[in-house]
């Protein structure tokens, strides 16, 4: 079995329509139902809500020093904004578990593969 990270991008300044109180109540339905099929299948491994990237703080070495800046790596207008990190027998059923979220959540899922890092 494969690890696949789900992410999903926003764009800065992007203008969304704020949600009513039944509309977050029925994204967070689907959300939690997402959720629970994902564990009941073992596609479950993480999930995990993003800052915008002005929370960011990058980490690098110039000279032999540590320096350490605000903002993020990259000046970009789009960023990641959440992601699910989930166990799929292969890029198919990673892509159906990324047509699932995006069912949940309207909005485009990039899918990408973890390294193998067990040496198999």
């Amino acid at each position: 079995m494969s690890q696949y990270l789900l992410s999903m991008h926003t764009a800065e300044g992007e203008v969304r329509e704020q949600p009513t109180p039944e509309m977050m109540q029925g994204f967070m339905e689907r959300i939690n139902a997402l959720e629970a099929d994902m564990r009941e299948s073992g596609a479950f491994v993480f999930t995990g809500g993003l800052h915008g990237p002005d929370a960011a703080t990058v980490v690098r070495s110039k000279d032999g020093e540590i320096v350490i800046t605000d903002g993020p790596f990259v000046e970009a207008k789009e960023h990641i904004g959440g992601f699910y990190v989930i166990n799929a027998e292969d890029l198919d059923e990673a892509l159906a578990w990324a047509g699932k979220v995006v069912d949940a959540i309207n909005h485009p899922i990039e899918v990408r593969p973890f390294h193998d890092s067990r040496g198999g």
